[in-house]
């Protein structure tokens, strides 16, 4: 078991239902050369590319960096692969939390993650998680700018590498679930969602060097091949549905969508713009305005963040519609509470929803809010990033949040109960890093 700062285990948190332990869903859905450089100069072009690369990745996201400066070559490397710096202050974002924490969380647990049996696939690969995996993606590298890394952490290394190896063998490597498995259309809804995943993830690697690489324009080619044409599902993708709020329920497909938007809009090089992809970017569009008014408060958040990527993707009275939404329902304490953005959404265990506040409703929307134009002043969103500081485990580095399927007792295991909580991590980090510049 790998331990906290503190020596601590990380098992705080609350529960997020383990994607092992999912229900069979019963609804049927529609079918040159390089050059020679001296060693020493070399190291320094590597080090430059990392920090200047995830630099440009952090404006593509929509994130300010406070303090950005070129000084990776004075750092050195502590435990986690997290950067330390012997001559300067640790890093903090307006002095209220902790980054080096919470990349020391995100890579134990994504440790974790790509070590746990039931996360194993073919090829030696494991499978793309949207609590754990996707937003370590999302988040690790901006963190990595912020404490002035010199190189990819370890685990990011690791992730990207499995995601290639999948794209470049998508023919031959196995579905993450298979119909035989799992029960009905498991195999179809796993390429479905894998495709949009792994089209995310490279898209926001290579936004570090604004190309787009021969493996994204893979990944986007599956992503498009695995657009559905026609049926209630027109311009989405099948996407995993084990009866789990929020990411593989009956409405994740919306969730989904609002990804492959993101990924097409942050893609470097005007992707957005290639002929090629209007067909399908029209029908996407036209799919998230279709299905808009059956979604809940927390597909419109993903949505928020798709518009803002993807220009032309919403009309300006709907933003502000969703924006007022989201406004309305934040909560006495500054915060937000998943369970009053899910619909009535009732657990799996019969156990009642948490009405708290929690990091990753919280953390989301204050981000997409940002993502949308509202500024870190405002009144309502300072409130929920202040929420957002103050609620920060600073001894693990984790935000806290709970599954929308069942409490803790009813979980696997400890570590399967932080899924909620690494997801709420990221969202955390992303919300308040693209906050920091202006809260200085």
């Amino acid at each position: 078991m790998v331990r906290s700062r503190c020596g601590g285990k990380y098992t705080s948190g609350i529960e997020k239902d383990d994607t092992d332990s999912h229900g069979q869903t019963k609804d049927k859905p529609t079918i040159n050369e390089p050059d020679v450089v001296a060693p020493e100069k070399e190291i320094l072009m590597k080090m430059a590319v990392r920090v200047t690369g995830s630099f440009v990745a952090c404006l593509l996201l929509g994130i300010s960096v406070p303090g950005w400066r070129t000084g990776a070559a004075a750092a050195g490397t502590g435990p986690r692969g997290v950067t330390t710096h012997p001559n300067k202050p640790e890093t903090k974002v307006a002095n209220s939390w902790d980054p080096k924490a919470a990349a020391a969380y995100l890579d134990h647990r994504l440790t974790w993650w790509t070590e746990w049996p039931r996360a194993q696939r073919d090829h030696e690969t494991f499978c793309v998680s949207c609590h754990t995996a996707v937003p370590y993606a999302l988040s690790r590298s901006v963190l990595g700018t912020l404490l002035a890394e010199n190189a990819p952490a370890p685990n990011e290394q690791r992730l990207l590498e499995n995601v290639t190896k999948r794209v470049r063998l998508w023919k031959e490597v196995e579905p993450f679930y298979k119909d035989a498995d799992r029960g009905p259309y498991k195999s179809v809804e796993s390429r479905g969602t894998e495709s949009v995943l792994n089209a995310l993830i490279l898209s926001v690697r290579d936004a570090q060097s604004g190309q787009l690489s021969d493996d994204a324009h893979t990944a986007f080619a599956n992503m498009w091949a695995e657009q559905q044409m026609d049926g209630q599902q027109k311009g989405a993708w099948l996407w995993l549905r084990f009866n789990n709020e929020p990411w593989e329920a009956d409405d994740s497909g919306y969730f989904g969508a609002t990804l492959a938007a993101v990924a097409v809009g942050i893609a470097p090089r005007n992707y957005r713009e290639a002929p090629a992809i209007q067909p399908g970017l029209k029908l996407l569009q036209d799919y998230l305005n279709r299905k808009f008014a059956a979604q809940t408060a927390m597909n419109h958040a993903f949505l928020l963040w798709a518009a803002a990527k993807l220009p032309g993707l919403l009309q300006p009275d709907r933003q502000k519609a969703i924006i007022d939404e989201l406004l309305e329902k934040q909560q006495t304490d500054g915060g937000w509470s998943l369970s009053s953005l899910s619909g009535g959404w009732k657990r799996n265990d019969g156990t009642p929803q948490e009405t708290a506040s929690d990091g990753y409703a919280t953390g989301l929307i204050t981000f997409a809010l940002q993502q949308a134009g509202i500024s870190p002043e405002n009144a309502k969103l300072k409130l929920g990033l202040a929420w957002l500081t103050a609620n920060q485990d600073k001894t693990e580095g984790f935000w806290p949040a709970y599954s929308l399927n069942k409490n803790k007792e009813h979980h696997i295991s400890p570590e399967t109960a932080l899924f909620m909580n690494d997801a709420a991590t990221s969202y955390a980090v992303l919300s308040l890093t693209a906050a920091s510049r202006r809260l200085r």
